[in-house]
């Protein structure tokens, strides 16, 4: 199978949403939103990838496909829990009313219903589509709770005394909201109440994820419909810093959000723990067009996440880090899974990455891919952090089609789609900008015995 490192890219064809993401009996399990016939959006799959570190890859093929009436159309996103030894995969199943007629792919006018289904493997590869699955959410009748169209991708996790799941839903495609669950054996699924923010909020909530950290508790989801300025991304990924009861599934949601990646191309993330405990998310950075190769859409680096106050850090992830280890004086020394670039910048000053551009405006953070990037209406090519606390410490981590600038260790992470990047870094300072990048196996790193 295709081995791939750092960013996990499609095998083939399309893929979007990581999937029920989690470190099990001794590999990370990534599961992901696939269609595997052509280079666009259709019924799917879940394809799956393995890495005993976070750093390189296996595809392992498809792991879930339609089978059922109620995933008939779709095996939609959700998430994954270990109990007893045994893999356990929940996600939607999507029944289309009325199919189009042009593309059996598609349904016509948002004529389709959700379920929540169930899946279990004893070994996290095999999985028994023809009899293996289960309906532990049938579509929703109660229009008071949630949507029958409109209610999916969930995610699962462990209470105190019981299981939890959360749901991503709308009111009526007014606005966007979160339903909970509770279970006491993971087939038998109670309802107990719901968390919403409004219309300002877009008007439905996507890939939902609840989490505690020792800084207090995150919710992140994806609202659709959020953004109204012309781009055509009006669907972004936001986190909040919230406040949640078990005994009651109560959660207090501020006003105010961040964004969890300010390039604008991540969506859909999902979190786990690592093998050390630690939050760990994985993202979807979404292309306009595909890769020279042949495929279409990739996932971010592995992100730590913490909350310290009310914000929320997204920092590189220690075995990333540690796969820099290779220090160059040039890009053209890279090895062909990408470079890390370490500098500072003060106000007024501009790095260029192969056309790239990264800039400081006071006590922001500006970035422009003008140049590496297809023109089309709509396109987000400028993006911006806000005003930043932590100094102006600059990590950029590149490859030939994605630039990930974090600012401060994660106080902030701009994450961008590029096409035809330059090899060559020109920075308009005097300090020294750190090259670094993965040595190849078997090589030795300075400092090493």
């Amino acid at each position: 199978m295709k081995r791939q490192r750092l960013h996990l890219k499609a095998p083939d064809n399309w893929i979007n949403d990581p999937n029920g993401f989690i470190y099990y009996k001794g590999y990370y399990h990534l599961f992901y939103q696939y269609f595997p016939y052509e280079l666009r959006w259709g019924t799917m799959h879940w394809g799956h990838a393995v890495s005993r570190d976070l750093v390189t890859w296996e595809h392992r093929g498809v792991a879930l496909y339609p089978s059922t009436h109620e995933d008939r159309n779709g095996c939609f996103s959700g998430s994954a829990i270990e109990e007893d030894g045994k893999l356990y995969l929940v996600y939607t199943g999507v029944r289309y009313e009325v199919v189009n007629p042009e593309d059996p792919h598609t349904c016509l006018d948002e004529q389709f219903e959700s379920a929540q289904l169930m899946i279990t493997s004893e070994d996290g590869f095999h999985f028994d589509n023809e009899e293996g699955k289960t309906v532990i959410i049938p579509p929703l009748t109660d229009k008071k709770i949630g949507d029958r169209t409109h209610t999916r991708d969930p995610k699962i996790w462990k209470g105190k005394d019981r299981w939890y799941l959360i749901l991503g839903s709308t009111m009526e495609e007014k606005y966007g909201e979160v339903l909970f669950y509770q279970s006491e054996d993971l087939h038998t699924w109670t309802y107990v109440n719901k968390a919403w923010k409004g219309p300002d909020y877009g008007w439905m909530w996507e890939c939902p994820d609840f989490f505690e950290t020792e800084g207090g508790g995150v919710l992140m989801v994806s609202p659709m419909g959020l953004l109204k300025n012309g781009e055509k991304e009006k669907n972004q990924s936001v986190c909040f810093p919230v406040e949640f009861t078990e005994s009651t599934c109560q959660m207090e949601i501020p006003d105010q959000y961040q964004f969890t990646d300010y390039g604008m191309d991540l969506y859909a993330p999902q979190t786990t723990r690592d093998s050390e405990g630690r939050r760990v998310m994985e993202g979807w950075i979404r292309m306009p067009k595909p890769a020279e190769e042949g495929w279409i859409g990739m996932f971010c680096l592995p992100r730590i996440v913490e909350r310290k106050g009310n914000h929320i850090y997204f920092r590189i992830h220690p075995n990333v880090r540690a796969a820099y280890s290779k220090e160059i004086t040039d890009i053209s020394c890279a090895s062909e899974d990408g470079y890390m670039a370490v500098f500072e910048l003060e106000d007024g000053e501009t790095a260029d990455i192969g056309g790239f551009l990264i800039k400081r405006k006071g006590n922001r953070i500006q970035t422009d891919r003008t140049a590496v990037y297809p023109s089309f209406e709509g396109a987000h090519l400028l993006s911006e952090t806000p005003e930043l606390t932590d100094g102006c410490r600059i990590e950029v981590l590149a490859d030939k089609n994605l630039i990930e600038v974090y600012i401060n260790d994660g106080e902030y992470v701009i994450s961008n789609a590029v096409y035809g990047t330059g090899d060559f870094i020109k920075v308009n300072i005097e300090k020294t900008v750190h090259l670094y990048t993965l040595k190849e196996h078997g090589e030795r790193t300075r400092g090493e015995e």
